[in-house]
């Protein structure tokens, strides 16, 4: 009960009765980023984290999943960006369980909030080993799962969150409307061991949980906003102050994995 009436009160405007799963939609979440302050400064700080962590020392395009909303562009030159949408302005438009890209042909693949949707990430995984370089890299930042973000992932966000489920898949659907948001946690922290085993040319460089209250604050792409656009930096100070505590409050992790130097030939399979 509660929860609907959050959603009904502070639903977006723009957001009301859209389909999920329309390109229209995607255009529109970028309209919204655009024009909600606190909001674009949030995605402003996760492109220049995603761009400062790619390797110097590695040549090649940079892939990212699911552009559409986006401008990660403006921070990584010659990003070729990519939607599973037919949508304009797009450099191409792909599956993420089946990249059609060469071997060793990238230098990495970054995405924000994507990880998430991909309804087969053993598929992916499989194929970005084959397609970054050896020392490339695959960036993200994602929902995590800690005792906060558990309370407001699963009464206070549209998307399905549930990190019991024993394996990386859920069923095929609408690219946008199906998820699990727990599947960043549920494959690199809470089957880290599975991943090793099944994914020995990739290693877990970093994990930083990070943005506790911001992203909620902000009321991300379907809620209005909360706060203001002024006070972005004074709650991201107030964030750092929290740092001690983010296992228990962080709501996203950047998550840096990286293509191993030593590259093996006989790379998991599907």
């Amino acid at each position: 009960m509660f929860n609907r009436i959050f959603q009904l009160i502070l639903t977006h405007p723009l957001t009301r009765h859209v389909d999920l799963d329309s390109p229209e939609t995607t255009v529109l979440r970028s309209r919204i980023i655009q024009e909600k302050p606190f909001l674009k400064q949030f995605y402003h700080e996760c492109c220049l984290s995603i761009a400062e962590s790619l390797p110097a020392k590695i040549d090649g395009p940079v892939l990212e999943l699911g552009s559409g909303a986006g401008f990660l562009k403006q921070y990584i030159p010659n990003l070729l960006t990519s939607e599973i949408l037919k949508m304009p302005e797009m450099d191409i438009i792909l599956d993420g369980t089946c990249l059609p890209f060469s071997t060793n042909c990238l230098k990495g693949i970054v995405m924000i909030n994507v990880f998430h949707h991909i309804a087969n990430i053993a598929n992916f995984l499989s194929d970005a080993t084959k397609c970054i370089k050896p020392g490339g890299v695959i960036i993200m930042i994602e929902p995590w799962s800690t005792p906060w973000s558990r309370f407001v992932y699963c009464h206070l966000h549209h998307e399905p969150f549930e990190p019991e489920v024993e394996g990386w898949k859920f069923p095929a659907g609408g690219p946008l409307s199906q998820a699990n948001s727990a599947l960043p946690w549920i494959v690199f922290e809470r089957d880290q061991m599975k991943f090793e085993k099944k994914f020995f040319d990739l290693q877990v460089k970093e994990i930083m949980l990070n943005y506790p209250f911001c992203y909620f604050l902000s009321g991300g792409v379907s809620l209005r906003s909360l706060i203001p656009g002024c006070m972005y930096k004074v709650i991201r100070k107030i964030e750092k102050l929290a740092q001690p505590w983010m296992n228990s409050l962080a709501m996203f992790a950047k998550i840096v994995i990286e293509r191993k130097m030593a590259a093996r030939d006989d790379l998991p399979q599907k």
